[in-house]
């Protein structure tokens, strides 16, 4: 089993910036990649950004590219989602989730943390 906490979730003006941090916690070893997905009210979840954990590599979605970093901390077993030049429709329930290795889709993930950004 693996544990996903967040943190770092909160109000934020238009324009500003906000980090997520997410420490997974468990059975680990088996991580290929962890990412950040978001659900506005009334829409689907969708990936934000994501990165292996291995080799680094990142996806991010169009409308965050410029703005958003994610990173990762492999001895801590932490991801981080660096939030700049916030816009009202970032405002989201954003969660962590990992893949293991050999699987297809995201299986483990965290509870979850409100990120609200105003006019």
């Amino acid at each position: 089993q693996v544990q996903l906490v967040e943190s770092g979730g909160g109000l934020v003006q238009a324009g500003g910036s906000l980090r997520l941090s997410c420490a997974a916690s468990g059975r680990t070893f088996s991580t290929y990649a962890m990412g950040w997905f978001r659900q506005a009210p009334g829409k689907e979840r969708e990936l934000v950004a994501d990165i292996t954990w291995s080799g680094g590599m990142t996806y991010y979605r169009d409308s965050v590219k410029g703005r958003f970093t994610i990173s990762r901390d492999n001895a801590k077993n932490t991801v981080y989602l660096q939030m700049s030049s916030l816009k009202s429709e970032d405002t989201a329930v954003y969660y962590c989730a990992l893949v293991r290795v050999g699987r297809t889709e995201y299986d483990y993930w965290g509870q979850g943390t409100q990120v609200t950004v105003s006019p």
